[in-house]
């Protein structure tokens, strides 16, 4: 294998799309590829033919499932572009794209401003510090608002959008008397406009219209009086106030520094339906965005000694450092995505897994196109590579490799927990063993996808973040493993909680001759709120217990909390194991595993607190079918946040109970002749109504 040409890091640019469902992402980031050349015909989510939705459920429903990286060149530059789902259902896609992303493009719909899930990703953006820039799409549609949606930027994210260009008109030929036609620069002061007969490929540049300089002159003044707030060095104010002439490349010098500190949020315009904007969308993202060496050190902890931080810079001589945050599943393997911070990671290698304390083999790597069926090996990936990975074994999504000799743990990702539940089974009972296997594969692949078995029932469960997200599930093992299933009604993925601390002796005494059984645990459990759900401790002396029997008391406790007194996963709960009681002769593991799990009920039997999920829901409706829309919501428990009216369209904010919200899509679009639109996304649990409660502990009974 040729070595790899040494590769210039300022020249990287590791990018992500992300914006609200139907803001148009995949739409524009077909553009970028067909325009920068990494495609040779301009794919349409109509016509199920994008470059970045590959998979057939993708094509067939137009949105966005899975995340797809594809690199391709602009300028001088490579960017590893990824197009991220903008339906709630799939944030963990999101999510882990944020995570090793060095900056972003948030795509807004100009009509409809910040969205539900444009808070979320922006949110995600805010906690990884990626610097991003915004795209205001759709500026020829009707109702197209450039002002109103920066202004939502500003109100509902507290951001900073600063335009450095600005709309030519705004919405369709057919419905404005100054439709959408072009764009201004602001840095350059001209105007561009873009030929529709080669679908933007080109575009010509003119002065701006006498008619909008003004305007143009007032957006280009607010622009500097942004760019002059944070200019502590006088890069720009100086000359600016002087009124001298400042070159275009002093201005982008100041934009880019302010970019990247997070202080502003450079902003463009466009419409990738009519192909307008897209350019001067890349030639933003190679000036202002971050390269892999603008971006600080990756932190983490060295494992061997817990206390001491370990940092590494984006350098190929430091030693290796990746983070896997990705897993793509198939019947021919697993393909692991590794975002390489450091070192170089070079095939047929083992890099070390501190996580899990286990060495991985690198067997291939690759460089994938936006289907990760379609890629090119390379020898070795260096510092601000993003990379796939055959051969590993035991790693999951969020786990860090490194050098075994230079040892470091980064911070895991993570991620939503799943709200929704349906029972599973295969058609076959034959295929029973197939289908825990497929489970397991998915459960890998997907962190915000599990299952169980029901403890009362024996069903199999499998839980996701709504019901679309079980669906797609469910048709991946119908097409890809071949795997023919029954799926039951949907239902709420409920959690258990106490309502106030308990100290407690599980025990497991059973007299039967020679077969008796014998084991006590002292344990207390407490109410707490820490980064993991759960936490058991263990306060035994060494010498109270022999190992093996420590450990099973310590997986009794553990599994008890895992299920739940109602089957439901125990949260916001800490066990402390404080003593045990054993006998030579009928104490083993099996007693001790057992009288963990009875702790675990007799602390809960009469102090559980049952929690429900509760989700953030935007309701988008004309002003004549408030009322009814209303209604409907107060009788679903909602809680109404916010009422906006804009020009007769109402938007309502609200949070309301899951349980009450799975045929909601159906019903509002009946109350509203159609005309409707909502989206939702997790909000956060809350304590159930009583009635709900005593329904799941008496199941029998009437409430």
């Amino acid at each position: 294998m040729a070595a790899t040409p040494k590769i210039d890091l300022s020249r990287i640019r590791n990018l992500g799309v992300i914006a609200h469902i139907d803001a148009g992402k995949t739409t524009t980031t077909e553009h970028l590829l067909y325009y920068s050349g990494a495609t040779h015909r301009l794919g349409a989510v109509d016509s199920g033919n994008t470059t970045t939705d590959y998979d057939a459920e993708e094509q067939e429903r137009g949105i966005t499932i899975y995340s797809a990286c594809i690199p391709f060149p602009w300028r001088d530059c490579t960017i590893n572009l990824i197009d991220t789902p903008g339906h709630v259902d799939f944030t963990a896609e999101v999510e882990r794209s944020l995570r090793v992303l060095d900056g972003a493009v948030v795509v807004f719909d100009a009509q409809k401003g910040v969205e539900a899930q444009s808070e979320t990703v922006w949110r995600q953006a805010d906690k990884y510090e990626v610097p991003r820039l915004v795209f205001v799409n759709k500026m020829d549609v009707v109702g197209a608002h450039f002002e109103r949606c920066l202004e939502s930027i500003q109100k509902r994210l507290a951001g900073n959008p600063v335009p450095i260009n600005i709309p030519i008109g705004s919405g369709s030929v057919k419905d404005s008397a100054a439709p959408f036609g072009g764009i201004i620069d602001l840095l350059e002061m001209r105007a561009l406009y873009f030929d529709p007969s080669d679908q933007g490929k080109t575009f010509r540049v003119e002065p701006i219209p006498e008619k909008l300089r003004p305007a143009a002159q007032k957006w280009r003044e607010k622009l500097f009086d942004h760019l002059t707030e944070n200019d502590e060095e006088d890069r720009l104010t100086s000359a600016y106030l002087e009124g001298r002439e400042i070159p275009t490349d002093a201005i982008r010098a100041v934009v880019r520094e302010q970019t990247l500190k997070r202080l502003i949020q450079p902003v463009l315009c466009g419409s990738g339906r009519e192909h307008i904007g897209i350019q001067p969308l890349l030639d933003a993202a190679t000036w202002y965005l971050p390269s892999p060496l603008d971006r600080p050190p990756v932190v983490g902890i060295n494992p061997k000694k817990k206390d001491k931080e370990e940092r590494r810079k984006t350098d190929p001589s430091e030693p290796f450092c990746g983070l896997v945050f990705k897993i793509v599943a198939d019947v021919k393997g697993e393909l692991y995505f590794v975002r390489v911070y450091s070192g170089v990671l070079k095939a047929n290698s083992r890099p070390y897994n501190p996580g899990r304390e286990c060495k991985e083999m690198v067997s291939k790597l690759y460089h994938t196109e936006a289907d990760p069926r379609q890629r090119s090996e390379a020898p070795e990936a260096v510092a601000g590579d993003i990379v796939a990975v055959l051969g590993m074994k035991e790693s999951i999504t969020g786990d860090t490799l490194c050098d075994i000799q230079h040892p470091i743990l980064l911070e895991r990702i993570h991620f939503a927990e799943a709200v929704v539940s349906r029972s599973i089974e295969p058609e076959s009972s034959a295929d029973k063993d197939k289908l825990v296997s497929v489970l397991n594969v998915l459960r890998k692949e997907d962190p915000t996808f599990t299952w169980n078995t029901d403890k009362d029932t024996g069903q199999t469960l499998m839980n996701g973040m709504g019901m679309l997200h079980l669906e797609i599930k469910q048709h991946r093992m119908e097409r890809d493993f071949r795997l023919k299933v029954r799926v039951g009604q949907p239902r709420v993925s409920y959690r258990e909680t106490i309502r106030a601390p308990q100290t407690v002796v599980g025990e497991c005494v059973k007299h039967a001759g020679q077969a008796g059984l014998f084991a006590k645990l002292h344990v207390a459990f407490e109410p707490y709120k820490g980064e993991e759900p759960i936490v058991v401790e263990s306060r035994l002396p060494s010498d109270k217990l022999p190992p093996l029997f420590a450990a099973a008391a310590f997986q009794g406790v553990r599994g008890g909390l895992d299920s739940g007194e109602l089957g439901f996963p125990v949260t916001n709960v800490k066990a402390t194991i404080l003593d045990a009681e054993m006998d030579e002769q009928f104490s083993n593991d099996t007693a001790f595993t057992a009288a963990g799990a009875d702790a675990v009920h007799k602390a809960m039997r009469d102090n559980i607190v049952l929690l429900e999920p509760w989700m953030r829901l935007e309701v988008t409706v004309p002003e004549e079918f408030l009322g009814p829309v209303t209604s409907d919501l107060n009788a679903r428990r909602a809680e109404i946040n916010k009422l906006e009216n804009r020009e007769g369209v109402c938007t309502l904010e609200t949070i309301v109970p899951l349980s009450r919200m799975f045929d909601y899509a159906d019903k509002v679009r009946s109350l509203s002749q159609g005309r409707a639109s909502s989206s939702m996304e997790p909000y956060k649990y809350r304590p159930a109504p009583d009635e709900v409660l005593r329904s799941l502990l008496h199941p029998d009974e009437n409430y």
